[in-house]
């Protein structure tokens, strides 16, 4: 699904997996300047929240840092956030858990910004 001007809805950056959680899809870039959330983008696999994280990706460090930026960007509990795919990859998908819709209201209202 594709919005104004060819960008991708928020909606089309995650999938409902049930209904106790949400999927998201992230592209991660290590070894940036900041931690940061910066909109959508276009991967191989699909639409993805692109994400960036000063933290190397050595040892789990740089995804131990999505889930933290993830959590706080959502104003969620990182207990509430798993890594399900991607450990080695720049994608990921990330299992947020809690009541579905309200993880789904959450998601859109972060993504209005962009």
């Amino acid at each position: 699904m594709t919005g104004i001007a060819g960008t991708d809805t928020p909606a089309s950056v995650h999938r409902r997996a049930g209904a106790g959680c949400v999927i998201v899809r992230v592209r991660l870039t290590p070894k940036s300047s900041k931690d940061s959330i910066d909109g959508i983008e276009t991967t191989a696999e699909g639409p993805a929240l692109k994400a960036r994280v000063r933290a190397v990706p050595a040892d789990g460090e740089a995804n131990a840092a999505l889930l933290k930026l993830l959590s706080g960007w959502l104003g969620m509990g990182k207990s509430s956030l798993r890594l399900a795919q991607g450990g080695k990859s720049r994608v990921k998908s990330v299992e947020i858990t809690g009541n579905a819709d309200e993880i789904e209201a959450r998601l859109a209202e972060r993504l209005a910004a962009f």
